[in-house]
């Protein structure tokens, strides 16, 4: 089955242009099987899919429900947890990245960075703490090897990392926009009809599993503004910082129901 692995959309990331349905019909007709919904610390992508009757689900299309979410020390990671497991904390960026790995192993979840080896500040390997990296690049159930918005450097470096620590590696277009959708791709060797199907097939650490590759998108926004692309790197990481903080107290709250449901 091929899958989008990375897809924005325009009712769950603020900077998403392609509605979900929108979204199915173009892999659809590019021959994909499925996507993974992974808006910017939000579900509301997956739950517009959910709330119009299931788009796509005629056509034997599968959606599956993920997360980019932003943590304060490690860039961009995608989370997949079970289709049964709602956690509110996914919704408040900000989590230093060795607890998010608790927090998603400890609901059965899984993990890995988006982009790892891209821009500063977005990705793991470009984070301003080297020691938070290091710690943690083994505890990951897959990164991203292949990302449509990304170089060929970069994926490639990312391929090889994940050929040294042994993970999976998924492809996707990381869309914004519509000429994006579809650029990045995974092929998964097993069929994929839920969350948990997948974390399966993630988990069992098989050989071949998936493979994931694609075409290059030349007209992100960063490639766009050229020397401007450093102070609009820099601005993100202020409002990142800032929505952090932001939403600490939620995020306390939130921590403590999880202690009391788990305890």
């Amino acid at each position: 089955m091929k899958f989008d692995m990375h897809c924005h959309t325009r009712e769950g990331s603020v900077d998403g242009k392609v509605p979900v349905a929108k979204y199915i019909d173009i892999l659809i007709k590019k021959g994909f099987d499925g996507m993974l919904i992974s808006d910017h610390n939000s579900y509301k992508g997956y739950e517009a899919w959910k709330e119009n009757d299931c788009p796509g689900r005629e056509r034997n299309f599968t959606v599956l429900k993920g997360i980019e979410y932003d943590t304060v020390d490690a860039g961009h990671m995608l989370v997949i947890m079970p289709e049964d497991i709602d956690l509110g904390i996914l919704r408040l960026r900000g989590l230093p990245v060795r607890l998010l790995i608790e927090i998603v192993h400890g609901n059965g979840g899984i993990i890995g960075p988006a982009h790892p080896c891209g821009e500063k500040y977005l990705s793991i390997l470009n984070t301003k703490k080297h020691r938070n990296r290091l710690a943690v690049m083994d505890k990951f159930d897959f990164l991203e090897g292949f990302n449509a918005c990304e170089g060929n450097e970069s994926n490639e470096r990312a391929m090889g990392i994940a050929d040294s620590l042994g993970l999976a590696a998924f492809g996707g277009s990381d869309a914004h926009k519509e000429d994006c959708v579809g650029l990045g791709y995974t092929e998964f060797a097993k069929e994929i009809r839920s969350e948990s199907d997948l974390i399966e097939l993630v988990k069992s650490k098989k050989s071949g599993a998936c493979t994931c590759g694609g075409v290059h998108y030349a007209h992100t926004t960063r490639e766009r503004i050229g020397k401007v692309k450093d102070i609009f790197l820099g601005s993100f990481w202020f409002y990142n910082r800032f929505a952090s903080i932001c939403n600490s107290g939620r995020r306390r709250r939130e921590l403590k129901r999880l202690y009391i449901r788990l305890k």
